[in-house]
């Protein structure tokens, strides 16, 4: 079975349907196209949710990757390998943190980061057993576990998979009022998407991280930034953060760290906080294996350069400049920072899947969320050029859609 038709109905008649995919069947990957099995080329947009920041197969990461796998993939925690010290100083530098926490997948970082807060809850701040609660947004998204849907208010993501985990209070996005009316002495931490990645590319208020920055300081509870999507250059700084000169108090990374290889995530804080976890307390056999390290250190002396935040500042205003034309023209509003854009389109025109199937027929990879929105991601290594021409399929496909 060669053809992309015969694998897309074998696929959706041997595999459980918790995607809904486009119907193309990708082969291979250079850069930020992609060919599928016919030998269609198409421009990617969506770089894995961001996975992709450095493009496909970049030479240094697979260079990395393929240096390592001649050497040593994995050896559990059970022991040292040579590559875990320099992961986790140069992740610890580029954070301006103590101490690193590898898992794999962003979603256990996230559980990693939850797991942490509640025991230096306990341990540090005097919260009694079982008291503690965290403070989450309306609209988030942080992964998948039975704990993490416990507070999603995506009714896709949370309903039927109960009972649900206590210990979480939901306040709208993008208000700090209202986190401040939530907390208590039992609050250990916040947890915030500098931008709401899936619903929507959401970008909050000027001056909303900054304000939950002073509020956890003065309060004594820990701010946990999940930059899993909007972190290591997509946004035009390292950080979706830095736009506001913040630093949390604890980092939570994956996606784009593992350079689009492997599963690679962490999460990054300072000794006060991350030295609560001691040997048996938490852990992970494909953790911080030297795979995932040999990836990571090449991903960190990428965005050490400096040269993809930059880039994807200066496309970024590209790409935003051009979206913005098309408001009146199918598109009702379009968010987002550096590379990153949410684009709403007009849900009397068409649908976001529909506005994406229309952009792959223009040999352009898109993903659709929540309705008539439309996400766009293109790897920082994107031409100006490409990341124009992409735009214009979009327009054309749009003013196809009005004119039909």
């Amino acid at each position: 079975m060669t053809t992309s038709a015969e694998l897309i109905e074998m696929s959706e008649r041997r595999s459980a349907h918790n995607y809904h995919p486009l119907p193309v069947v990708i082969h291979e990957a250079h850069g930020a196209w992609v060919t599928d099995v016919d030998g269609k080329r198409y421009l990617d947009c969506l770089s894995g949710y961001s996975s992709l920041n450095f493009g496909h197969g970049h030479p240094k990461i697979i260079e990395a990757a393929r240096n390592q796998l001649d050497n040593l993939t994995l050896t559990s925690r059970a022991f040292y390998h040579d590559q875990f010290a320099q992961f986790c100083a140069g992740l610890g530098d580029l954070t301006g943190k103590d101490l690193i926490l590898p898992m794999n997948t962003g979603a256990e970082a996230v559980e990693t980061a939850i797991k942490v807060a509640r025991k230096w809850g306990y341990e540090v701040k005097g919260v009694e057993p079982d008291q503690a609660n965290i403070i989450v947004m309306e609209g988030n998204f942080h992964g998948r576990t039975t704990t993490i849907v416990s507070f999603s208010t995506d009714p896709e993501a949370h309903d039927n998979f109960g009972p649900y985990t206590p210990g979480f209070r939901l306040v709208p996005y993008g208000s700090a009022e209202a986190i401040r009316q939530a907390a208590d002495p039992n609050t250990v931490a916040v947890l915030v998407e500098p931008i709401q990645g899936e619903a929507g590319v959401l970008v909050p208020p000027d001056g909303y991280l900054s304000e939950i920055r002073e509020l956890c300081t003065a309060q004594g509870i820990l701010m946990i930034a999940d930059e899993v999507q909007s972190g290591l250059g997509r946004t035009g700084q390292t950080f979706a953060c830095d736009y506001e000169g913040v630093v949390p108090d604890v980092y939570v990374l994956g996606k784009a760290l593992g350079g689009g290889v492997v599963p690679v995530s962490a999460i990054a804080a300072n000794r006060d906080v991350l030295g609560i976890i001691q040997p048996g307390q938490h852990g992970s056999t494909f953790g911080g294996n030297p795979l995932a390290c040999a990836v990571g250190i090449a991903v960190i002396e990428l965005l050490n350069t400096g040269e993809f935040q930059a880039r994807a500042a200066k496309l970024g205003e590209v790409l935003h400049a051009r979206l913005r034309e098309l408001i009146g023209k199918g598109v009702v509003e379009v968010r987002g920072r550096g590379l990153w854009a949410g684009v709403d389109i007009d849900p009397e025109l068409a649908t976001g899947r529909e506005v994406s199937k229309a952009l792959m027929a223009r040999s352009v990879l898109a993903k659709d969320t929540h309705g008539s929105t439309i996400r766009l991601a293109p790897p920082i290594v994107v031409s100006e050029e490409d990341l124009v021409w992409a735009v214009n399929q979009l327009a054309d496909a749009l003013y196809e859609l009005t004119t039909a």
